[in-house]
């Protein structure tokens, strides 16, 4: 037997033969390991108050709490910030230092569009009213950081619906519209109101007998028309009425002489924003509306060898309404009251009558003062006809849902293609509002890669579910308190089908910067919205909006412009007692809490709907609470 045999036969002979008492005390001491894990595990999840920490040497605002508690009254805050006195031990050259607040901008910087602002489009040509386009400041001009402060007496709108008639006149001080159509019923200064009897250049017996007059004409009642586009807008008295056919109406009018027009639409809690037809596209894909509106709004639809009519051709959707009123349809009878020339007014219509046929388009009436033209439900007729009309060639090589800073061109967007003369292209959109929640043309067609119907349905049900757990912070949300929402970057538009029972309306707004271009989907559910570049100002005037919502934004900008600067523009076009809900990873949470903090925003981070240990997190902004979360916040300018 060699040393080693030997060696590992006497250590096996001096081993203890186990026993079952030996056995019993191993199983013990595991079990109990065991059961302490688990003990551990369940005391952490469930967050509790944490104790009272006394104050330490220094500032005490070093230890506030970063997270407002959970919706449950059993859960308390977390913190991220250390809470122990050995914090004040690191050297102050090693601690972040809080960045010093941003201030409020001179008093002239009150209604200040960064993209239509009239200093600056003063630099560019009036042709064609490009200087009416978006005119964004680049880094050589761009103002200094600062805060839009908001006028003298402003006080909060009035809720929906009264909202729609009436408005303080201190929150929209400008008279130059009422003053300029003060014949036409836009809109009167009465003491301390603004008030909006519903008149209209071409709303010669007001917007409610315009409207049931073109409801003669075009279908307004059955469910198949839900979104309209409407072209110099005015003060939207026209989309504020097709609310009552359950109707959703992008109103949209340019920064002009009349100055406030949307501001006016914003301030009714009604859908708008600053436009114009000019040398680029519309910010919405194609096929998106169903139906386009323009009263005696200007446009030189028969100009530019129909430029702008092949724009409206592209925004329709197959089988969608044109509505023209005001010249110079019904020239015959008004061409006096217009001060025009009957054979100038005969040759206009004619123009646009021969552009409407080039584009294949069906003339369904023309009753009194409004024509309406049908787009085709598909281009296989066209084809075949384009060259004995004449029409313009058909667009190839561009994507005709691509639309921001992208020019018009003289050419037909494209139908996607059908078999039969039947069939509509890119698919059969339902009535409203079975269309709301139904899979949209787009998804069924799998047009986006790795975008499934499970997919959509999937997001449906989730934003469900967040929606109710917005509610525990928000608590006014289902009451209308929030009229105009807008969804800073918004995907399929869950977050706004899920809203839909609640008295408001939401602008969906898609970055250019995102990975799938969904606004064609967004629209075929019967919503609105518009494409955006996050690092440039918004289209719209401050202060109209009363909730945002930021879901993912921070993360997708974060290397292309700071924090900071999409937070000023947040708070620029938020109203002053409005609300905010960013969602981001924890890590892109806490640097936007810092910021919101310069801004002297109330915000808290707390738990989003996965619990406490996803990364996802939500910073909740309620500037309508004071600090202390009792009392209205009475913060001034």
């Amino acid at each position: 037997m060699t040393r080693s045999n030997a060696f590992v036969a006497a250590s096996s002979f001096l081993l203890p033969s186990p026993n079952r008492r030996t056995l019993a005390h191993v199983f013990v001491g595991g079990f109990l390991c065991v059961l302490s894990y688990f003990l551990g595990i369940y005391t952490n999840y469930r967050p509790s108050l944490p104790p009272q920490l006394a104050p330490v040497a220094g500032n005490p605002e070093d230890c506030h709490p970063l997270l407002l508690p959970s919706p449950s009254s059993s859960d308390g805050p977390l913190h991220f910030l250390p809470r122990h006195a050995a914090a004040n031990l690191i050297p102050l050259a090693s601690v972040d230092q809080p960045s010093p607040p941003v201030p409020f901008c001179a008093a002239n910087f009150t209604h200040y569009c960064p993209c239509q602002d009239p200093d600056r489009e003063r630099r560019f040509i009036t042709v064609d009213l490009v200087h009416r386009e978006r005119h964004c400041p680049g880094p050589d001009d761009r103002p200094p950081r600062c805060r839009v402060p908001r006028p003298p007496g402003y006080r909060a709108p009035l809720p929906w619906p009264a909202s729609r008639d009436r408005a303080w006149f201190a929150n929209v001080p400008s008279t130059k519209l009422s003053e300029a159509k003060k014949d036409q019923n836009w809109v009167r200064v009465e003491g301390n109101w603004l008030v909006f009897p519903g008149g209209g250049t071409s709303f010669i017996k007001g917007v409610k007998w315009y409207v049931a007059e073109m409801a003669k004409q075009v279908p307004l009642r059955s469910g198949e028309i839900r979104t309209v586009l409407d072209i110099g807008c005015g003060v939207a008295s026209f989309g504020g009425h097709l609310l009552d056919y359950d109707i959703l109406t992008m109103s949209v009018a340019p920064r002009d002489i009349h100055e406030a027009q949307v501001q006016f639409a914003l301030e009714r809690g009604l859908p708008a924003m600053l436009g114009v037809l000019s040398i680029h596209r519309l910010p919405y894909p194609s096929r998106s509306f169903d139906m386009a509106h323009c009263a005696r709004c200007l446009v030189p639809w028969s100009g530019h060898d129909g430029l702008y009519l092949l724009e409206i051709d592209r925004v329709l959707r197959p089988g969608g309404y044109w509505v023209l009123s005001g010249p110079p349809i019904n020239w015959k009878n008004m061409y006096k009251g217009w001060a025009r020339k009957r054979k100038d007014l005969e040759a206009e219509q004619k123009a646009i009558e021969d552009l409407a046929k080039q584009l294949c388009w069906k003339k369904v009436s023309e009753k009194g003062g409004i024509a309406v033209w049908r787009k085709p439900t598909n281009h296989l007729h066209c084809i075949k006809k384009s060259k004995i009309l004449n029409s313009p060639p058909f667009c190839s090589g561009t994507d005709s849902d691509s639309a921001w800073y992208m020019k018009m061109e003289l050419c037909i967007s494209p139908l996607p293609s059908v078999e039969e003369i039947e069939q509509t292209a890119g698919g059969n959109i339902l009535t409203w509002p079975k269309r709301l929640n139904a899979a949209p043309p787009r998804i069924i067609s799998k047009s986006i890669v790795g975008v499934t119907i499970g997919t959509f349905n999937h997001e449906n049900k989730l934003w469900n579910k967040r929606i109710l757990h917005y509610e525990a912070y928000l608590s006014d949300l289902p009451r209308g308190k929030y009229r105009n929402i807008m969804d800073m970057n918004a995907g399929f538009g869950g977050f706004a089908a899920a809203l839909s029972k609640y008295p408001v309306w939401v602008m969906n707004v898609i970055p250019v910067d995102g990975k799938n271009n969904t606004l064609g989907i967004v629209y075929e559910r019967g919503l609105i919205g518009t494409y955006t570049d996050w690092c440039e100002a918004f289209s719209t005037y401050p202060r109209t909006y009363d909730l945002l919502h930021a879901n993912g934004i921070f993360g997708m900008y974060m290397d292309k412009c700071e924090i900071i600067d999409i937070l000023l523009e947040m708070d620029r076009i938020l109203r002053p007692e409005g609300a905010v809900i960013i969602r981001d990873h924890v890590d892109v949470i806490v640097k936007a809490k810092q910021a919101a903090d310069r801004l002297r925003w109330q915000s808290k981070i707390v738990h989003s709907e996965n619990g406490p240990f996803h990364p996802e997190k939500l910073l909740i902004v309620d500037n309508s609470v004071a600090v202390d979360g009792n009392q209205a916040s009475r913060h001034r300018y």
